[in-house]
């Protein structure tokens, strides 16, 4: 039995496909009041299949606060695939962040027994990612400076990474992915689901991130565990893109004119009014130094290793927008029918 945590999420639903197709016996942990059916859904944009893989799932509520809750949903469990995360840039979130992340991989980790659960794949993200190679690159070996501004969404994704480390010190067969920004279809209300919409707006940064498609991410994600490459971390991304160039394709497959650029100036505002106004006005805090920085700069993210560890070749990211695009414009067609 393989456990992945986290599935109505917009990767691990993708994780479970996958699994699915390979004639794997998947149990999806979820929380009470997830909406399963809209993974159903989800799936039609995957396989010609949706439902005969849908209803292979076995669906089980976790509750990571409750030790017996989660010895009850690893029974019987081999392989674990842990995607349930918080995903939040906003300051206003930092307690769910520490809670949803940090504290409940460590409590994942702790009610796992290493001589029953063979497998354990951890989703991190490239926000941990600090330092540069030879080469001006972020790679596997860019290391977490606590010396520096991050947001508490990296933080929370830097203190899992440890425990996950700690737990394979123990025993336990671990893999660490890093995704950059995931692209995928589905959840369009969450994490990287927003990705469209807010594209669409009429401004966006001048700086550039790290881009991969979602089927990209679970695809590898189940050949390392397949191949047990265990005790190391993968970067796992496809292309560093601008903003500017995702939200002209966006805003152009919808009609509109190309987004203008937020001007230096404001961008260099922002963080003063953040730290005066924000804690009279929440919404200021988005607009920390660490978030700010993050937006107007072009930091480039190597994913030398993993394409030579699979020999794996990336959907490129225009193609990727393009078919997850498509998919988006047709749901929302379909919500205002």
């Amino acid at each position: 039995m393989i456990l992945i945590t986290g599935a109505t999420g917009i990767l691990g639903r993708v994780i479970a496909l996958e699994l699915l197709k390979k004639g794997q016996k998947v149990r999806a942990a979820k929380r009470p009041t997830s909406n399963i059916e809209e993974v159903r859904e989800s799936f039609r944009f995957y396989t010609g299949k949706p439902d005969f893989y849908f209803e292979q799932i076995e669906w089980v509520d976790i509750d990571f606060e409750d030790l017996m809750s989660l010895e009850a949903v690893l029974k019987d469990v081999e392989e674990v695939y842990h995607c349930a995360a918080k995903v939040s840039f906003n300051p206003m979130a930092q307690k769910e962040l520490y809670k949803n992340n940090s504290e409940f991989t460590e409590r994942l980790l702790f009610a796992i027994d290493p001589a029953k659960v063979k497998k354990f794949l951890f989703v991190s993200s490239v926000a941990v990612l600090d330092g540069f190679n030879d080469q001006g690159e972020m790679d596997e070996n860019s290391d977490f400076n606590a010396k520096l501004d991050h947001s508490d969404y990296a933080i929370s994704k830097y203190i899992s990474e440890m425990a996950v480390w700690r737990a394979s010190a123990e025993g336990l067969n671990t893999i660490i992915i890093n995704p950059g920004l995931i692209i995928g279809s589905g959840n369009w209300q969450h994490s990287s689901g927003t990705l469209f919409r807010q594209m669409s707006n009429a401004f966006t940064f001048p700086g550039s991130t790290a881009y991969v498609d979602v089927r990209d991410v679970a695809k590898i994600a189940v050949e390392l565990m397949e191949r047990n490459i265990f005790g190391q971390r993968f970067i796992v991304t496809s292309e560093n893109v601008k903003y500017k160039h995702i939200a002209d394709k966006v805003r152009r497959h919808f009609g509109k004119k190309p987004a203008k650029l937020v001007p230096n100036f404001i961008l260099d505002v922002l963080p003063i009014v953040s730290t005066i106004f924000g804690w009279i006005i929440p919404i200021f805090k988005l607009a920390s130094k660490a978030n700010i920085e993050t937006v107007r700069s072009d930091s480039k993210i190597t994913n030398k290793k993993i394409r030579e560890t699979l020999n794996y070749q990336f959907i490129p990211i225009d193609e990727s927008v393009d078919f997850h695009l498509k998919n988006y414009a047709e749901s929302i067609a379909k919500s205002k029918s």
